[in-house]
């Protein structure tokens, strides 16, 4: 449940959801096997065993995951093969293979072997906070998290999301918390960080279990180094490691948090349903304070921009918290 990673997306401010029509246009995209020739599949499935629906739905907050399976097949088998079927052509036949028919030779393997490839899975988990505006997926990679944003544009078009831009550049403001000593607001300076020299080929430091404020840490960006991952800790709760991509690495909920958790109830469901509420709500109130450490969002995606339409379902949602998104 907890996530480990974070990627976040900007809602646009004209786009409401109604999570009826969401959840029917994602289980008309459901998960299926990788078969025959396909070297991948992707498809929408419930986010927990005990779910039957793949979207959940609770006081604003929906959660849905992705699943992908992709067909192993590694290039050196491929290989082994080709080189065994070009030495029976060259020896029964007594002349060499030319460079066109290596390649047809090559598909045709590929072809024969696919049907019969291991298969690996994966899965991406994210969830949509409408109270504020964000989608938040459970990934640390770019390429994972713009794929189900792909996805849910495809399911239901064209769900409008857009990397954050915002009016400091993660890697200057990381820069000034670590000239200075101190991180903004609820955060503090943890123990590891990452500098770079701005130049081509520039030397790289990466320092880990070190006081972030340490003099020699200074002395790095008095020679002309920017920061490009700082650790941080934000309230005593949230764990995790910042980079200049504006996403969230190696988040850790602190103690207070899995105990707050724990104490919600027995059984898998309630159990489940408190844990995302109380992750959802933390993680939520984290970006909002680093988004306002980075100077804002720009004006075209500024919190004050989030339709109408949502802060009327908000406000209908505080009073009966079932209440469908419109």
């Amino acid at each position: 449940m907890w996530f480990k990673q974070l990627s976040f997306f900007r809602l646009d401010e004209n786009f409401a959801i109604d999570t009826d029509k969401l959840a029917d246009c994602l289980s008309a995209r459901p998960f299926q096997r990788c078969s025959g020739l396909d070297w991948f599949s992707e498809g929408w499935v419930s986010p927990a065993g005990h779910l039957d629906s793949p979207l959940f739905s609770q006081r604003g907050y929906a959660m849905l995951s992705l699943r992908r399976e992709d067909k192993v097949l590694p290039a050196g088998v491929i290989r082994d093969h080709l080189d065994s079927k070009i030495s029976q052509i060259e020896n029964q036949e007594l002349r060499k293979v030319g460079r066109k028919e290596k390649l047809a030779l090559k598909e045709q393997i590929t072809d024969d072997l696919l049907p019969r490839a291991f298969t690996r899975s994966s899965r991406t988990t994210a969830y949509i906070d409408r109270q504020r505006g964000w989608l938040m997926v459970d990934s640390g990679t770019a390429s994972k998290a713009e794929s189900l944003v792909s996805q849910l544009r495809e399911a239901l078009p064209p769900f409008p999301a857009a990397l954050p831009r915002t009016a400091l550049s993660p890697h200057a403001a990381m820069t000034d918390w670590l000239a200075s000593g101190e991180a903004p607001g609820g955060f503090e300076l943890d123990a590891e960080c990452e500098l770079k020299d701005g130049s081509e080929n520039g030397a790289v430091v990466r320092c880990t279990r070190i006081d972030l404020t340490a003099e020699e840490i200074r002395q790095h960006i008095a020679t002309g180094k920017q920061v490009t991952r700082i650790g941080l800790i934000w309230r005593e709760r949230i764990r995790f490691v910042l980079t200049d991509q504006l996403q969230l690495k190696r988040l850790q909920f602190l103690d207070v948090l899995q105990e707050e958790a724990s104490q919600a109830g027995d059984d898998m469901a309630s159990l489940f349903e408190a844990t995302f509420l109380l992750m959802a709500e933390e993680l939520g109130e984290l970006v909002d304070e680093l988004v306002a450490a980075l100077g804002g969002l720009e004006d075209s995606q500024r919190a004050a921009n989030v339709p109408t339409a949502m802060a009327t379902a908000s406000a209908s949602t505080e009073s009966n918290p079932d209440v469908p998104w419109d």
